[in-house]
């Protein structure tokens, strides 16, 4: 890591051992850290010998503003610093890591993009539901729940989304979902649709809701679930019946072999 250089890391949904090697010999390089507010107070524990910067942003909490974040940057490259800039998750996935590169890059700042795990497959995978099955699905789809304005995002179709893809990921979708829910049912999902929502990720804190399409906004409200959360739709959630592998490590017995009613053992596909 060179003086005057940015590094834009993922650091993974959240369990700190979910870090590349890449983004650890960052932490322990840099001169100052910038980091958001899902990233685990754990994960600077690995850097000592450097600055530590709150950044915020997280939905709907206080949070510096993107641009000020990113002329940031390019004050503390041009200081001469080793500056790390670590996001939740994946920086290039509903991160916003492309628009701080591309500050950057304007301002001609050297940059190196360091690739985190995200959420929308890690923290589904440490819930026991795998994005692809090929029993389930050949397609997937990433969503946000809200854009720019904190709306949900009027460009999506969802029409189209509904019709082309088996597995349907939700991203930052909590404060939307009753109509995110809604606009699916409208589009031709069903009601029964199996759907997961899985909040603050591969922690310890992790919790996961199995509901439906159509009672996803009155259990989300029952359980008492706040974000950051990643909503999962498509019979892919079945498959957490036989692969929710925290919980057989603790004890429990897998609920069913074959969620998918295929007669048939994995094994022998």
């Amino acid at each position: 890591m060179e003086p005057g250089w940015v590094w834009l890391c993922g650091a993974g949904p959240g369990d700190p051992g979910l870090l590349t090697l890449h983004a650890l010999n960052a932490l322990q390089q840099a001169d100052v850290v910038i980091y958001d507010a899902l990233v685990q107070e754990d994960i600077l524990t690995w850097a000592p010998q450097a600055e530590h910067i709150y950044a915020g942003k997280r939905g709907g909490k206080p949070s510096a503003k993107q641009r000020d974040i990113s002329l940031r940057l390019v004050d503390l490259a041009r200081e001469g610093k080793r500056v790390l800039r670590l996001k939740g998750g994946d920086p290039f996935v509903f991160g916003r890591g492309g628009e701080e590169a591309q500050t950057l890059v304007q301002h001609g700042v050297p940059i190196r993009i360091i690739p985190g795990i995200s959420a929308g497959i890690g923290g589904l995978a440490y819930a026991g539901i795998p994005v692809t099955h090929r029993d389930v699905n050949q397609s997937v789809t990433f969503v946000t729940g809200h854009d720019q304005s904190g709306n949900t995002p009027g460009s999506l179709d969802w029409q189209a989304i509904s019709k082309g893809s088996q597995v349907i990921v939700i991203y930052m979708g909590m404060k939307h979902i009753a109509q995110i829910a809604g606009a699916l049912i409208d589009a031709g999902r069903a009601l029964g649709e199996p759907v997961a929502v899985v909040t603050t990720a591969t922690t310890a804190e992790q919790q996961v809701l199995e509901t439906t399409l159509g009672t996803v906004v009155a259990d989300i409200e029952t359980a008492g679930l706040e974000p950051p959360a990643i909503i999962c739709v498509g019979r892919s959630v079945l498959m957490r019946q036989v692969l929710d592998w925290q919980g057989m490590a603790a004890g429990d017995a897998p609920r069913d072999l074959d969620p998918l009613g295929r007669g048939r053992p994995a094994e022998s596909a």
